[in-house]
């Protein structure tokens, strides 16, 4: 059996508008569980391939400080 996850993902969220998209974020992360992680890791992905270098660096930074606060 040949499973695409990001594909499925990304099926599941296809047409979603933007308060959409923020409440399933939301929810995955009210809930934290593990579950949820590729959907998130599938959304960083396209975050970060639709960023030019300016906003990678900000998301970088954003994450460094996170983690700082850790």
């Amino acid at each position: 059996m040949n499973l695409n996850l990001r594909a499925a993902i990304l099926s599941n969220v296809s047409g979603h508008n933007a308060e959409q998209l923020e409440a399933t974020i939301d929810d995955a992360l009210q809930k934290g569980e593990e579950k949820m992680l590729p959907g998130l890791g599938v959304f960083f992905e396209m975050l970060w391939k639709e960023s030019d270098e300016q906003e990678r660096q900000e998301i970088l930074d954003t994450l460094e400080q996170g983690l700082k606060q850790q």
